[in-house]
Order: structure tokens, then C-alpha cells, then sequence
């Protein structure tokens, strides 16, 4: 199969199924022109791993969404007046916290384990924001703008991976009490200063 046709039994973009290929979670064969090839078996193989590969989807769709968002046209204005020192910060801070969502929905680790280490993120992000003087109307301006591209990129993964009702209103449910203790973190951190 070509990449096209993996990019539609997969239900990613082409960026992903490259990542996966290039980081061997997906097998791949190379041409004597250097295009990608895939086996059929893989890919359905794959798609059907089960809440594991939804909650990687789950991921990569938010962190796409939030890239292009961000450098796309009409920027957010708080972002553009952040070092690229500090989003470097908030960037490890997103992607681990896409982690923990990931963990927390599929039930990879102990809920107390990782509500404690959201706990913490919500903290970082604040402490980042309060010292670079980020006003806390902007801060929640910001923390908006991802939990809203999390709730998109959830509700995107429901209708792409056929999940049922039930399954995709638990995991909009569990996802926002998570963004909800983020937040919680971030305005105590704000009332702490």
C-alpha cells in the first residue's frame, strides 16, 4: 500500500504514519525511489490494537491541531510574545501532559499516580507564565485555546474510530477533569504570587 491509502485505512494524516513508520511502530517498505510502501496486514493489523493506538491518535491529532493553530494565520497574540526558551518549556509540559490524558484514558497507569503529575503540570505552566508577567486573563486565554483543541481532537478520534456514545462521552468527561485540575494549578500558582 502506498502512503495515501495508509493515511486512509489508519485515518491520520501523512505526517503520522511517517513519524510511526520512521520510529518502527509501523513496518515499512522503502522503493528504489525512496517511497514508502506498506503491508496491507500491518496497517489493519494496527487499526486494530484498540484504545493504545486511539490514545496515540489522540495525541498526535491534538498536537497537530495546536501546531498549525498557533502558526497558521491570525496567531494567537498571547503566543507570539513568548521566548522561545519559555515554549520549548510549555511545549515538553503539552506533550507530557497529552501523555498523562493518554494514560489516564486508556487506564495505563493508577488514576492518584497521574492526577498528581497533572497536578504539578498545572503548576509549571503557571509559574512559567507568572514570571514572564503574563497577566492571568491571559493565561486562561491560552489555557483555552489548548483545551479546546484537546476537546476537538478527542470529539475528531470518537467519530474516526467509530467509538461508541457511551466510550467517547467518558473520555470527553475524563479529559476535561484533567484540563480542569490543570487549570486549577495554573490560578493557584496566579493567587500564590
Amino acid at each position: 500500500m502506498n502512503l495515501a491509502r495508509a493515511c486512509e485505512i489508519l485515518g491520520v494524516n501523512e505526517s503520522t504514519v511517517r513519524r510511526w513508520a520512521d520510529s518502527g511502530e509501523l513496518r515499512c517498505f522503502r522503493t528504489p525511489g525512496g517511497h514508502r510502501r506498506f503491508a496491507e496486514g500491518d496497517l489493519f493489523a494496527l487499526t486494530e490494537t484498540g484504545p493504545r493506538h486511539r490514545e496515540r491518535t489522540l495525541e498526535s491529532a491534538a498536537m497537530t491541531r495546536i501546531r498549525r493553530q498557533l502558526h497558521g494565520p491570525g496567531a494567537m497574540s498571547w503566543y507570539a510574545g513568548i521566548e522561545a526558551e519559555e515554549r520549548d518549556a510549555l511545549r515538553l509540559l503539552g506533550r507530557r501532559l497529552l501523555e498523562l490524558v493518554s494514560d489516564y484514558v486508556s487506564k495505563r497507569r493508577r488514576r492518584t499516580l497521574i492526577e498528581r503529575d497533572v497536578d504539578a503540570i498545572g503548576r509549571q505552566y503557571g509559574e512559567i507564565l507568572r514570571e514572564r508577567g503574563m497577566p492571568l486573563l491571559r493565561a486562561i486565554e491560552a489555557f483555552t485555546f489548548f483545551r479546546r483543541s484537546l476537546h476537538a481532537a478527542a470529539k475528531q478520534l470518537a467519530e474516526r474510530s467509530a467509538m461508541s456514545a457511551e466510550e467517547a462521552a467518558r473520555a470527553r468527561e475524563e479529559i476535561a477533569e484533567l484540563a480542569d485540575r490543570v487549570l486549577l494549578g495554573v490560578t493557584a500558582v496566579y493567587d500564590a504570587g
